[in-house]
């Protein structure tokens, strides 16, 4: 089924490239078959011009003489050619004469030979002859109408193009809606499944504690139980906007530390880097929480459970940034946007989603920056957090 797919696709690019290749192929043709006729055109003019010439010197300097001695065929082919640019350069007066063209095009020499040069690079001058002697050239170009053609192919092309990227993008935003509606209905699945179970252990805590259990124990037990209840809340609110409030950036990020230092190895130093005072945004405490936990332990995976983690809050006029810092194997320049792509992981475990779904509850959700700010192979890496502050 997917290889037929996969035909099926190849075989209408492929038959979009022969269809734009003809089109292509015939206004190529028809684009010289104009130049064609246009030449055409004007050595029918250039013969006109060459017959009056004619007429001028042989009959003499009497203007009535001349005009009357012009064929009538002559003066109207001269008159009917109204789109053709040209200009007439006469050998004797070395004189220029112009027709369909702009005054403001013409008014300097300078102009004139620039447009002399132009029209020779789009055609070859001809020449006005008596008795094999050159009475005057004619220089001339395109017509509007043919250079209206001219950008028509990359007219088309642009047009194709555009359409294609339409497509390209309403097909990936179609499937990323149906993958994002895929992970949050697999995300509020797994908060439902947890919750059971969890409801569970709730019971079975308050049966131990008139069991006479240590207290200790059941303590811990219920930190664990806690934390579960935070997991199958974050989970909950994948697929839905959040509910966002003012809270201290510091301290969020305090709790969160304190509680990742708890329960991690004691091969991994931290180091946290706040300031004193506090720093108020608009923050879901559960989703920012979980962000903090996930670049953390990509930072732990990094290290192979041994070095030093450092979290730190600075401030500028606009954002506060969380930096976390890891002292793991680094990044290449190549990784630095992939490490954020859906299933993209280093690991020979998991599922590449931790730094996905950390964007998007930073920019989705929080209309926030997260990026990686430096990585230095074998040295480490340091991951940036913006989150706007209130003025």
């Amino acid at each position: 089924m997917l290889r037929n797919k996969s035909l099926s696709r190849w075989g209408f690019i492929l038959a979009s490239i022969i269809v734009i290749s003809l089109i292509l192929w015939n206004t190529y043709i028809f684009f010289n078959q104009l130049k064609e006729n246009e030449r055409a055109k004007m050595e029918i003019w250039a013969i006109a011009q060459q017959e009056m010439a004619q007429s001028f010197l042989e009959v003499g300097t009497d203007e009535n003489s001349k005009v009357n001695a012009v064929s009538e065929t002559a003066l109207a082919v001269i008159q009917s050619n109204s789109t053709t640019p040209m200009i007439l350069y006469t050998l004797k007066e070395k004189s220029y004469t112009d027709r369909n063209i702009d005054s403001t095009e013409v008014n300097t020499i300078e102009k004139k030979q620039k447009l002399i040069k132009q029209f020779s690079s789009e055609y070859n001058p001809i020449e006005v002859k008596y008795k094999d002697e050159v009475l005057s050239i004619i220089y001339f170009g395109n017509s509007p109408l043919i250079n209206k053609l001219k950008y028509y192919p990359a007219a088309l092309i642009l047009i194709i193009f555009l359409f294609i990227l339409a497509v390209y993008l309403f097909y990936k935003t179609s499937k990323s809606a149906e993958q994002n509606r895929l992970w949050a209905g697999m995300a509020k699945e797994t908060a439902h499944q947890i919750g059971t179970p969890l409801s569970s252990l709730v019971g079975w805590t308050e049966i131990l504690k008139s069991e006479n259990v240590n207290p200790e124990y059941i303590a811990e037990i219920e930190k664990d139980i806690s934390r579960l209840e935070t997991i199958t809340d974050r989970f909950s609110k994948i697929g839905s906007v959040p509910k966002l409030e003012q809270h201290d950036l510091v301290e969020e990020t305090k709790a969160t530390f304190q509680y990742l230092q708890k329960r991690t190895s004691k091969l991994i130093n931290f180091n946290l880097n706040i300031p004193e005072n506090p720093i108020y945004v608009e923050m879901n405490p559960q989703l920012f929480s979980w962000t903090i936990e996930n670049l953390v332990k990509n930072g732990i995976d990094a290290m192979k459970g041994k070095g030093t983690i450092t979290i730190s809050i600075e401030k500028n006029s606009k954002y506060a940034l969380i930096l976390i810092t890891d002292t793991g194997k680094g990044l290449t320049k190549s990784e630095y946007r992939r490490i954020f792509t859906p299933g993209y992981t280093t690991k020979k475990r998991g599922w590449g989603l931790g730094l996905s779904l950390a964007k998007r509850i930073i920019e989705e959700y929080h209309n926030g920056k997260i990026r990686v700010l430096k990585s230095v192979p074998n040295q480490g890496t340091t991951m940036e957090i913006a989150l706007k502050t209130e003025s």
